[in-house]
């Protein structure tokens, strides 16, 4: 199947483009962001070190920091998102709603997102930290025995604090040693950023199904109210 989409440059490269190929594409550009927003942030924070602070060292400022920034706006959105759903509709589906010319057949539920989301996140940063993974963690599903709302939130916050700890290591000097992760050996700073859009993208499925329950995600709300 071919996506086309009206525009000028855009219609020329996606008319060729299959949907893996547009995944690749757009995980791809997001990367490119994620690592010149986090360059700009350290860029900017050594100036207004410079700026407003002169006894401040800029070595105080680091890839950590700005990392640590995005993965705090990523966890906030998530964590928030996932304690607004009510519990009755915690394993809400679209398939349930058997929506005319959709195809929903076999997507993960909306506590399925989150523990495969928090699984990931578990392997992909504790790669980075060196961390043990927990030995009821045998598929990218999560562990069977967490069920309810309240240990799934609870499992999905763990897997951010393991998150931090991973980002606390990460420098300069070491961000592109390689590190064996499902049989490829990858960047520090690259399993990083994968960890960060693996998030985001589960985050963006999280945000239709609670807005299929009537609920505007967290991130959408207006500001005074998150």
């Amino acid at each position: 199947m071919r996506y086309m989409v009206r525009g000028t440059n855009s219609y020329a490269i996606l008319n060729f483009l299959t949907m893996k190929d547009l995944m690749i594409f757009l995980k791809s550009l997001m990367l490119f962001f994620i690592l010149f927003i986090a360059v700009e942030s350290i860029s900017s924070a050594k100036k207004n070190v410079k700026e407003s602070s002169p006894k401040k060292s800029v070595t105080d400022i680091s890839l950590a920091n700005a990392v640590e920034r995005q993965l705090n706006g990523i966890e906030r959105n998530i964590i928030n998102t996932a304690e607004q759903m009510p519990d009755d509709r915690f394993y809400f589906t679209p398939e349930s709603l058997n929506l005319k010319g959709s195809e929903f057949k076999g997507v993960r539920t909306f506590a399925g997102q989150i523990k495969h989301l928090a699984a990931d996140n578990i392997f992909i940063w504790s790669a980075v930290t060196g961390d043990t993974v927990r030995a009821d963690m045998t598929d990218v599903n999560g562990p069977a025995s967490i069920k309810t709302k309240a240990d799934i939130i609870k499992y999905l916050k763990e897997s951010f604090a393991l998150g931090h700890k991973a980002i606390a290591t990460l420098t300069e000097k070491n961000a592109m040693e390689m590190i064996s992760f499902r049989g490829r050996d990858l960047p520090r700073l690259d399993l990083v950023f994968y960890a960060l859009t693996h998030a985001n993208e589960h985050y963006g499925q999280m945000a239709v199904y609670i807005r299929m329950c009537g609920i505007i995600p967290f991130a959408s709300l207006p500001p005074n109210n998150n």
